[in-house]
């Protein structure tokens, strides 16, 4: 049985609908103060269709069109949350040739990401992932460090 669109999803529902691991979210959630799920006994997670909403706009602004976590908390402050949840259906996406700003984990610094070559954007797209995760595996590690 398949749930109404307007009843709210668990962390599970969600990480599974946008493809993404449950401490993803999470960490997505530490991020962006515009999310905020309703959270029960225990510390479950419900999220509503506005979070849901709000997070496949991050989604798409992250692992599609290459924005930073900065990128898209500056997109959050000055568009406001609607602008992202609605993003997808706007067709306000940057062209492909268009650059734009990225910051560069590794060097601390701006670089521009261009559009590549037809046949490369899926391995942008997994670099982009990869270089998601191991910020995330900072962050825990930076947590787990300052807890001891």
């Amino acid at each position: 049985m398949e749930k109404a669109p307007e009843a709210f999803r668990t962390i599970s529902e969600v990480a599974d609908e946008l493809d993404v691991p449950k401490h993803v979210l999470r960490f997505w959630e530490a991020k962006f103060s515009q999310l905020k799920p309703m959270k029960r006994g225990g510390g479950r997670r419900y999220y509503r269709p506005e979070d849901v909403a709000l997070l496949r706009g991050i989604r798409l602004l992250l692992y599609s069109d290459g924005y930073t976590i900065r990128g898209v908390q500056k997109i959050l402050r000055e568009q406001g949350p609607r602008y992202v949840m609605d993003y997808e259906s706007l067709g306000d996406q940057p062209a492909a040739d268009d650059a734009m700003p990225q910051d560069d984990p590794a060097a601390g610094t701006n670089v521009i990401r261009t559009a590549l070559p037809d046949g490369l954007g899926a391995v942008d797209d997994s670099l982009s992932t990869v270089i998601e995760e191991i910020a995330i595996c900072r962050q825990i590690l930076a947590d787990a460090d300052r807890s001891d």
